[in-house]
């Protein structure tokens, strides 16, 4: 990919400094086995730069609100991450979007916070947990919540948290039980036929659905056995899901999700600052690699502006002017990104 991709990146994170006091105030100083990262609105775009992302859709990352247990506290937070995010957006035309926080599992807070951020605060979505405090997407009981986004015709950012079980020592949350826990929210969105009755609704799962595209055909038996709905039904149902590349544009991952998607249902993550720009590279690298110029074309962004029309109806912003130091030691990093991408695949053997 050359640096002119102007990439939109669905997947990656904001870590806003009073958000991590919030979170340090409750003993929390990781998400998912990560210690929260650094993040800054500097060190965002230079990781930007570096993938060739032009836009870039912020999220706060699991626990999210979750961790309070007074429902108002955890509405106030929302409201002034989705404050922060809508500041910074509007700091950055053209560089920054945001998904709103939602104060789940109070789907009625929740609905009203959609409505706010979607209607008044510019939002290009909402993140949803795929479980808050163990309950899941698609359980009963969220449909006022289902009712307000499809009223809106929102798109859904489906983002993994812990699962409400222990944790197995030895495997950190990120490594495994996000792709499971995105695959539990996806295949109860599906049972409970949520898809179908919010049909305006756009869900994305984030690292390409988890074990979504792997598992589909074996948990549409599943279904179908279940709720006797045809097999191929269901299929359809976990086909109209959008998937994320973050962390999963490997030789191993990406031709089950090339194959699996809908044309024009795949788009560009990184994962940032959680994924650090290492791994970001070592997963554009392999995008870039096994997929074709056509596939490239609308993962990059043409799949994304047809759900997020603003950023069709403007060119993509202009790569920003670098001293010659910095742009030589950049395009250094990226050669040295593919060598070792290169290297570290195995063989046919």
């Amino acid at each position: 990919m050359t640096h002119s991709a102007q990439r939109i990146d669905v997947h990656q994170h904001v870590v806003p400094p009073f958000y991590r006091d919030e979170l340090a105030r409750a003993g929390i100083a990781d998400a998912g086995g990560r210690a929260l990262p650094d993040w800054s609105p500097e060190s965002a775009l230079e990781l930007m730069d570096l993938l060739g992302i032009a836009t870039a859709i912020l999220s706060v990352s699991t626990p999210g609100t979750g961790f309070l247990t007074d429902p108002d506290s955890a509405a106030h937070l929302a409201r002034r991450l989705n404050g922060h995010s809508a500041a910074l957006a509007a700091e950055h035309p053209g560089r920054f979007g945001y998904f709103a926080t939602l104060p789940m599992p109070d789907t009625a807070a929740s609905a009203t916070e959609a409505a706010r951020a979607l209607d008044g605060l510019r939002a290009d979505g909402v993140t949803l947990l795929a479980n808050s405090q163990g309950g899941y997407l698609g359980a009963e009981g969220q449909d006022e919540l289902w009712r307000a986004l499809d009223d809106r015709g929102a798109v859904v950012f489906v983002h993994p948290a812990e699962l409400p079980a222990p944790p197995v020592d030895g495997i950190p949350a990120f490594a495994a039980d996000f792709l499971l826990d995105t695959t539990r929210a996806a295949y109860l969105l599906v049972r409970n036929g949520i898809p179908r009755a919010y049909p305006n609704i756009r869900f994305i799962l984030g690292h390409a659905g988890g074990f979504v595209p792997y598992a589909s055909h074996r948990m549409a038996v599943a279904l179908a056995h279940d709720t006797g709905r045809s097999p191929l039904d269901i299929l359809d149902d976990f086909r109209g899901f959008y998937f994320d590349t973050a962390l999963s544009s490997s030789p191993a991952a990406l031709p089950t999700l090339l194959a699996f998607a809908r044309p024009g249902h795949i788009l560009f993550g990184s994962d940032w600052p959680f994924a650090p720009a290492p791994a970001g590279q070592y997963f554009a690298n392999g995008l870039d690699t096994h997929a074709d110029a056509t596939t490239l074309a609308a993962v990059h962004r043409t799949a994304a502006e047809a759900l997020f029309p603003r950023l069709a109806a403007a060119p993509p912003p202009p790569a920003p002017a670098r001293p010659v130091p910095v742009r030589l030691r950049r395009a250094a990093q990226r050669a040295a990104a593919r060598m070792v991408f290169r290297l570290v695949q195995p063989g046919p053997g």
